[in-house]
């Protein structure tokens, strides 16, 4: 661990937190909204927890997972789309409970945090067995790759649990309307995996043999 990779990770972290309250508590017009709170809890207290855990155990791998900068066009688009999915999300999230649009019952957002949450210990455990991850598409110095495990099952368990993470997100919020527009991310990562596998069939030795191994990108039986 370095002081730059310490200092780095606290000020992104609470980047975030300032980002992510105001997109949701200023279109709500309060902070007495208790769905928001419930969201900022379940995702920055493990993030913060699981950013300890990594600075001390591999600060390597939080290194990679804060370098979020794509040399790749095609790539770069994807973070783009990415962004503006959560701005509109999140945006729309406080304005529906700002003006009562559509409120889904609080079981459902309670019901929702459960299963970001094991979501998130299935995020865990995929950087556990494969401490490659890095936030851009690239294959690094004596990469090599990783059958077993969830890897075993997908080629992409990364892309796998955050589709559960972030679909359960606008349900957190009680939001039905940022639901549907947080819908766009399966067909964003979409995109982002068929790129990232011709990157890794091409720079990644063993990749091609891979892929005849584990069929399956994100879902087991489906795609």
């Amino acid at each position: 661990m370095t002081k730059d990779l310490f200092f780095q990770a606290i000020i992104k972290f609470i980047c975030g937190v300032i980002l992510v309250g105001l997109l949701l508590f200023l279109p709500a017009g309060t902070v007495n909204y208790p769905a928001g709170w419930l969201f900022m809890g379940i995702l920055f207290i493990p993030m913060f927890l699981a950013g300890i855990v990594m600075m001390f155990k591999n600060p390597e791998l939080l290194k990679k997972r804060l370098n979020a900068k794509e040399k790749q066009a095609e790539q770069s688009m994807v973070i783009k789309l990415s962004g503006l999915m959560f701005l509109a999300g999140f945006i729309v999230a406080g304005l529906n409970f700002r003006f009562q649009w559509i409120l889904l019952p609080e079981v459902v957002s309670w019901i929702a945090a459960v299963v970001f949450l094991l979501a998130y210990l299935l995020y865990a455990e995929v950087l556990r067995e494969n401490t490659y991850l890095s936030r851009t598409v690239e294959v690094q110095e004596n990469q090599k790759v990783i059958d077993t495990g969830l890897y075993g099952m997908v080629r992409h368990p990364m892309y796998s649990v955050t589709i559960l993470l972030f679909l359960s997100m606008p349900l957190v919020l009680g939001s039905v309307i940022s639901f549907v527009i947080f819908m766009a991310y399966p067909l964003i990562i979409a995109k982002r995996i068929r790129n990232e596998e011709e990157v890794l069939e091409e720079g990644l030795a063993g990749y091609t043999e891979y892929k005849k191994k584990v069929k399956y990108r994100l879902i087991p039986f489906v795609w």
